[in-house]
């Protein structure tokens, strides 16, 4: 099961394996309090894509695709086939730290990781 969780909440025993998913630290935020297995930054969007993208939800379907590709590309295969893995035996929790809950870099991270969990569940 993956799950998608604000860095700016609370974390939950129930959280399982803990992922942040930005390249950039969340603002105000203690390490002890994010309690992470992993800060993923090669799984997070360029640098260019994000400047880019802006957080505007008029650009955020072509920034999915735009960064679904990314994606496919350097280190993020090995990391999603991973997180696949771990998400097929348990919770894992992908952390960020955008306001917009449904515009963000970790829905469209949840949405490949979900894909890639299926031929690891079974």
């Amino acid at each position: 099961m993956v799950r998608i969780k604000r860095a700016y909440e609370d974390a939950a025993a129930d959280d399982g394996y803990r992922v942040l998913v930005d390249r950039l630290w969340p603002r105000g935020v203690k390490k002890e309090a994010l309690r992470l297995d992993l800060w993923a930054k090669d799984l997070a969007p360029s640098p260019a894509l994000r400047r880019w993208f802006g957080h505007d939800p008029a650009r955020f379907r072509e920034f999915a695709r735009r960064y679904a590709a990314e994606l496919r590309r350097g280190p993020a295969p090995a990391l999603l086939q991973e997180l696949a893995r771990r998400a097929a035996r348990g919770h894992v929790t992908l952390v960020h730290g955008a306001r917009d809950e449904e515009h963000n870099g970790a829905v469209v991270l949840r949405d490949a990781l979900v894909e890639d969990v299926r031929p690891h569940a079974g």
